[in-house]
């Protein structure tokens, strides 16, 4: 069993796979979207370590000061994405992935650890089981999502004021969404062909700073979807999950 692991670095993010879209030739353009995502958030600290293998293993974390979401949470750490997949599965790689994070952010003095998760299981978010084990407690929350923290001081973070909205002035189908995650260009361009043949109307709303990231109206980790004014998802929209819900 492979027990090595890589930091992305400035030096190696071009040259090292990003796990989650590995060969899938659907997802190569947002392979290179990610790429490039995470370089420039490389240089503010951002932390992705994976398997030294090309498998789904990795976790991905940065201050909440600088994670695009809306989160609040002074000197805390953020983990964006915490994957373990297939045969890697129930190898232990998931408790040193998560260990490290936990050693790295009590070295640097913060002041805990947070990741938003849900009180059902939602694909494409932590699970929730897991992270208790660890320790991760509720901090927050809003309707089904829920904000888990890790305290070393006993301090909380919070989604920020706007995330609680949860509803925007429109009715049309409206997306909001960043390029962190590389699954995600292919997606939107299935919902702009589906919505165009359909004649619904779209709006797509690219979060491309982080300012933008804290005042999402809503809960978001990298993609959210309104429609009827309401927050339906956080899920990346398929053309199954499209079509029962515009159909509804």
């Amino acid at each position: 069993m492979c027990d090595s692991y890589i930091n992305s670095e400035s030096n190696n993010v071009n040259e090292e796979h990003l796990c989650c879209a590995i060969s899938d030739k659907k997802h190569q353009h947002g392979v290179g979207m990610k790429r490039t995502w995470l370089a420039e958030r490389i240089k503010e600290g951002h932390v992705f370590k994976k398997l030294d293998a090309r498998g789904k293993v990795f976790i991905e974390y940065a201050s909440v000061e600088n994670a695009w979401v809306p989160v609040m949470g002074e000197n805390y750490v953020y983990i964006y994405c915490f994957w373990v997949s297939g045969s890697y599965k129930k190898k232990g790689h998931g408790k040193k992935l998560l260990e490290y994070c936990i050693e790295d952010a009590k070295s640097n003095g913060k002041s805990g650890i947070c990741v938003i998760s849900s009180k059902k299981k939602t694909p494409f978010l932590t699970d929730k089981k897991y992270m208790l084990k660890y320790g991760f407690e509720v901090a927050d929350v809003i309707d089904n999502y829920e904000l888990l923290a890790l305290s070393f001081d006993g301090t909380k973070p919070s989604f920020t004021e706007g995330a609680r909205k949860q509803k925007i002035d429109t009715k049309d189908l409206t997306i909001y969404y960043s390029m962190q995650c590389p699954y995600i260009p292919n997606c939107i361009e299935q919902v702009e062909v589906y919505c165009k043949e359909n004649k619904i109307p779209l709006n797509l709303v690219k979060i491309d700073t982080l300012e933008k990231a804290k005042s999402v109206p809503c809960v978001f980790n990298n993609y959210a979807v309104f429609y009827e004014g309401r927050f339906i998802t956080t899920h990346l929209l398929n053309l199954g999950y499209l079509k029962k819900m515009v159909l509804k």
